[in-house]
C-alpha cells in the first residue's frame, strides 16, 4: 500500500473517530505531498520522495519543539509532540545505535577515509543508506567521532 493510499486511509478513520490532531497532522502531510509533486511536475511521488517529504515534516516540527521549549511555551510543545507521535507512524522503523554505526564504519571503509577533510565523501555516501532510518545530526556526529 503507497504511503498516500495509507494517509487517506487514516484520514478517513480520524474523521470517523472525530481525531482532529490526526486529521489535521495528515491533512498538511498530504498538502506537503501534493505540492512536491507539483513542483516536480509530477503526477506522484516516488517512494523515496515521499519519504523526504516526511523526513523534512518530521525535522520542521523536531526543530520547532526544541524552539518552543527554550522559549518556555509548553501549550505549543504538547501539540508538537502529539504531531510528531502521529508523523512517526509513516517513517520506516528507526535503525538502532549499533547498527547506525556498523553503517557508518561500513561506508567509512567504503570510500576509503581517513580523516574529517573527507567527511564530505562519507556524508554523501552514508546519507541515501540512512535516508529516514536516522536523525542527520546522530549519523553526522557518529561519522565525526570515527574520523578523528
Amino acid at each position: 500500500m503507497s504511503l498516500l493510499e495509507r494517509l487517506n486511509q487514516d484520514m478517513k478513520q480520524a474523521m470517523r473517530n472525530k481525531d482532529k490532531q490526526t486529521l489535521s497532522v495528515i491533512r498538511m502531510v498530504k498538502a506537503s505531498l501534493q505540492n512536491d509533486a507539483i513542483k516536480l511536475g509530477k503526477d506522484g511521488l516516488s517512494e523515496e520522495e515521499e519519504l523526504t517529504v516526511l523526513s523534512r515534516e518530521l525535522k520542521q516540527r523536531k526543530d520547532s519543539l526544541h524552539e518552543f521549549q527554550e522559549a518556555g511555551r509548553d501549550d505549543l510543545v504538547e501539540k508538537l509532540e502529539e504531531e510528531i507521535k502521529v508523523l512517526q507512524v509513516y517513517m520506516p522503523e528507526q535503525l538502532s545505535q549499533e547498527q547506525l554505526e556498523e553503517i557508518v564504519l561500513e561506508t567509512i571503509k567504503e570510500v576509503d577515509a581517513t580523516s574529517k577533510k573527507e567527511m564530505g565523501k562519507v556524508m554523501s555516501a552514508l546519507m541515501p543508506k540512512v535516508k529516514g532510518k536516522a536523525d542527520g545530526s546522530q549519523v553526522n556526529q557518529l561519522v565525526q567521532k570515527h574520523l578523528s
